[in-house]
């Protein structure tokens, strides 16, 4: 396989263009840009919407120059459509590419699909590779080839190569910008390296290094390097990378390593153990802030669905749970036309199902909740679920009994009926116990057979609640009705 770098006597770097460095955080104005609450100031975005609309550009690039990536892009979130568009082409060259790594997808896409694929193609080589591919890999397969087909060669090769790795794996996460060096070089030969190359990543903060082949060997920490003796070899202080990460390993694998490990950054390897990148921090918060946005999502029914999407797009992919949860609805009203007559011979009983039902639901939510979180984190595993099994279904009992006599001498009070405060708490007590059970077993299931928990549990979480706790409650009612 053929890896693209910057050769240097007898190391091989994988680098880029010349960039301007990033901007100190102490030069941001936020205090200029947010309001309180935390959200772009309306007389800021009056401004700029002005500003547009006059198409004062130098007023523009003065406004828009000092401020971070993340900041633009909160400021293109907040602009209108048109106004997004046309602030892009006012600023031509001196727009900040990177912002749009900040922004949702819909508006990303928006943007670059207003640009012509020469001016994407000039911009993306500005960016670090993870940035460049972060944009690139939303556009169709076309535009795609004609931008990479702009670009230099050792940066169309860097970028094609990452882009063929799946989504949300490694590959597609790291950045092919890294500092190379053979093991015979010294300290002192490395230093000097650093500082006069100029072919290198703006910023890093270990020094992988390798053999001819590129296959990785070891890592070098920069403080390490700088506390040695400029006469010691390479090979004598670098550490083997015991936490190398394959390039095709799903991107919250490797968040999961980073926190494990407490890492700065990770050497990326293919399949032969060969170094293909870097996996940097700031991009493993990025990951494990996104994972936990989808957990979030799906455990909603609602996907992968962003602010900035539109009406029809929203409603259609949300249709689909709630169909299947429609079909769970009806499977629950089944089970009260089972006990139709018993609910007309004692009225309060319709009165008191919905307390039943809503109490194992959200139980079984708060259940839910923490086990689709841990198998998420790989916190729950074969070697504890059987504790943890127990341990909810002791909590499930206990809740149970807690709310049965709350709830069972509510409703003697309320109706002067101590038979039917006594019918609602037994139902309680099994509820809250299906629930603790449907809770923690249903994701446990559809994870170990490969389905995602998170956006399969909720609704038949419910179902079991809802079924187990009307059942429950109306049967023990129909069966002292029978004996009375």
């Amino acid at each position: 396989m053929d890896y693209v770098g910057t050769q240097h006597s007898e190391a091989l770097l994988n680098g880029t263009e010349d960039r301007a460095p990033a901007r100190d955080a102490a030069e941001f104005p936020h205090a200029d840009i947010y309001g309180e609450d935390g959200a772009i100031r309306a007389s800021y975005l009056a401004h700029i919407g002005a500003t547009i609309a006059d198409r004062d550009v130098l007023t523009l690039k003065q406004d828009l120059s000092p401020l971070h990536q993340s900041e633009l892009g909160d400021l293109l979130e907040a602009l209108l459509p048109d106004q997004r568009r046309a602030l892009v082409k006012l600023m031509g060259s001196d727009f900040d590419f990177a912002a749009l790594t900040e922004v949702d997808d819909s508006i990303r896409q928006d943007i670059v699909d207003s640009m012509p694929n020469a001016q994407i193609a000039q911009a993306v080589q500005e960016l670090d590779s993870d940035d460049a591919v972060y944009i690139l890999e939303d556009l169709d397969e076309d535009d795609q080839e004609e931008i990479l087909s702009q670009l230099p060669f050792t940066e169309r090769i860097r970028l094609r190569r990452a882009l063929d790795y799946p989504e949300e794996t490694a590959g597609r996460r790291m950045q092919t910008e890294f500092v190379a060096v053979p093991p015979f070089w010294t300290v002192g030969q490395t230093i000097d390296y650093l500082r006069e190359d100029k072919n290198l990543p703006d910023r890093f903060s270990q020094i992988f290094v390798i053999d001819p082949t590129f296959k990785l060997l070891g890592a070098l920490d920069l403080d390490r390097l700088l506390r040695t003796l400029r006469a010691v070899k390479i090979d004598e202080i670098m550490h083997e990378n015991r936490h190398a990460i394959p390039a095709t390993m799903d991107q919250e694998e490797a968040a999961q390593v980073f926190e494990q490990y407490d890492l700065l950054s990770a050497a990326v390897v293919d399949e032969n153990e060969r170094l293909v990148g870097v996996l940097t921090i700031d991009d493993v918060v990025d990951v494990i802030q996104q994972e936990a946005e989808e957990d979030i999502m799906r455990l909603g029914g609602v996907g992968d669905e962003e602010l900035s999407d539109a009406v029809f797009a929203i409603s259609r992919s949300r249709v689909p749970w709630l169909v299947v949860n429609l079909g769970t609805a009806f499977l629950s009203a089944s089970v009260i036309g089972l006990f139709g007559s018993t609910i007309e011979h004692m009225v309060a009983l319709a009165v008191l199902m919905p307390v039943v039902a809503s109490m194992g639901g959200n139980a079984a939510t708060q259940t839910m909740t923490v086990t689709v979180r841990a198998l998420a984190t790989k916190d729950i595993d074969i070697y504890n679920a059987g504790r943890v099994i127990r341990r909810e279904i002791m909590v499930g009992l206990v809740n149970g009994i807690v709310f049965a006599i709350l709830i069972g001498s509510v409703a003697a009070l309320w109706f002067a009926n101590p038979y039917l405060g006594g019918i609602i708490a037994a139902a309680m007590v099994i509820n809250m116990m299906a629930a603790a059970l449907g809770g923690i077993l249903i994701p446990l299931l559809l994870d170990r057979i490969g389905a995602d928990p998170a956006i399969s549990s909720s609704v038949f979480v419910t179902m079991v609640t809802d079924v187990i706790g009307f059942f429950a409650f109306l049967g023990l009612a129909a069966w002292w009705f029978n004996l009375g």
